[in-house]
């Protein structure tokens, strides 16, 4: 008999197999998959597993948050959130708002707050919109400089 907990491991292990090698867009295409390798896996389940997973939704599919294991890999998995995420940045006051194509918003936000960077106080994100706080309006000026460097393309034209 196999226990509760080699299911949940099979059942991730295969999830993070999937999700590397498929797109998979939704729920019931996570779990049609997963049937067909004979793990069977309600929506709750999957839902609980994919938020645990730290698996975030964008607009081409689900996809696996970057290991941030270390600064150097968390600066690196900010610069490709930016590069793919980001589309706009402007600074207002000690605030910076970074706009991002529909489902953007959440996965460029979570690297954002993985990379711990100093200047940063918080961020909020909705779907297409994140809103940075920073110390004060110079660190707000000098982060969009340092997301447009990051991203590797210009992020100063509000839309």
């Amino acid at each position: 008999m196999v226990s509760t907990v080699q299911t949940k491991r099979q059942r991730r292990g295969a999830i993070v197999e999937l999700l590397q090698t498929e797109s998979i867009g939704s729920q019931a295409e996570l779990a049609q998959r997963l049937a067909d390798r004979g793990l069977v896996a309600n929506q709750a389940t999957l839902s609980r597993d994919l938020r645990d997973m730290g698996v975030v939704k964008g607009p081409d599919g689900y996809h696996l948050p970057e290991e941030p294991g270390a600064a150097d890999d968390a600066s690196a998995a900010l610069a490709t959130a930016l590069r793919r995420w980001a589309v706009s940045a402007v600074a207002a006051q000690n605030q910076v708002v970074l706009r991002t194509p529909p489902s953007g918003a959440q996965p460029l936000a979570l690297a954002i707050d993985q990379a711990d960077e100093p200047q940063i106080l918080g961020t909020v994100a909705g779907d297409d919109t994140i809103l940075v706080i920073t110390r004060n309006p110079g660190s707000a000026k000098a982060l969009v400089k340092h997301f447009a460097a990051a991203a590797g393309k210009s992020l100063e034209t509000a839309r």
